[in-house]
């Protein structure tokens, strides 16, 4: 059975579906609070053949406050490049995203027909998506977001060099109190030395959030990679 919380999506508008999206939100949050946090900054943030979605994650036991319950898609020893990954907790969500992909598989929708992104923590586990379960998909993005040092996805990505990977927009504001905006450009820097593609944008006078600016890219983003077919 699956742990998620309710999938909050947005129909597509045209006669035809024949791409997805999925968002996942930040610790704590819910798929409803991003969805609406998107709509604040971006309020047609649709797409004619594309179907967004918005998933919860699980309720669980998180370190960095605490052990206390919360909507996290895994937990962390504390918030910083410089612990290990609690790979067992990564584990155990890569299950729920795999069927999640295989939904929209099932759908007629095909993995290169699907983009992935989240913000902060959802944008780590957007990284892990497009570089460890699903190389065909058509992109990804991550917006304050950033991986581990020693990292299971660099090992990964190093595994598969020269095969084509999902090109990546990221996304940070330079006041990121929260997630550094040093650590998030490691993180592109090392995926791009891997062979990733893609693009680094700073948000100026941004801190840990969304802005307008920077959900606009992420839709263009997603329009220049699932074009209309």
């Amino acid at each position: 059975m699956s742990r998620l919380g309710a999938l909050h999506l947005t129909q597509s508008t045209g006669q035809k579906h024949t791409g997805t999206v999925i968002f996942f939100h930040g610790s704590g949050s819910s798929g409803a609070d991003i969805k609406e946090w998107v709509r604040l900054m971006v309020a047609n943030f649709s797409f004619p053949q594309i179907k967004v979605l918005y998933p919860t994650a699980p309720l669980q036991p998180y370190s960095p406050v605490g052990g206390q319950m919360s909507k996290v898609w895994f937990d962390r020893a504390c918030i910083s490049p410089n612990v290990p990954e609690k790979l067992e907790s990564i584990t155990q969500i890569e299950a729920e995203v795999k069927n999640l992909i295989k939904k929209e598989n099932d759908a007629g929708i095909p993995s290169n027909r699907i983009i992935i992104g989240g913000f902060s923590m959802g944008g780590a586990l957007a990284l892990h998506t497009a570089y460890r379960w699903d190389r065909n998909l058509a992109a990804t993005f991550a917006f304050s977001s950033f991986l581990n040092d020693n990292s299971v996805v660099y090992d990964e990505v190093k595994q598969v060099k020269g095969t084509k990977l999902p090109p990546l927009l990221q996304i940070h504001g330079d006041n990121d109190d929260l997630v550094d905006l040093s650590w998030a450009k490691e993180t592109f820097n090392l995926l791009k030395e891997h062979g990733v593609q893609g693009e680094f944008h700073i948000m100026e006078r941004l801190g840990h959030s969304l802005n307008k600016r920077g959900v606009r890219l992420i839709k263009d983003w997603i329009e220049k990679n699932l074009p209309e077919i």
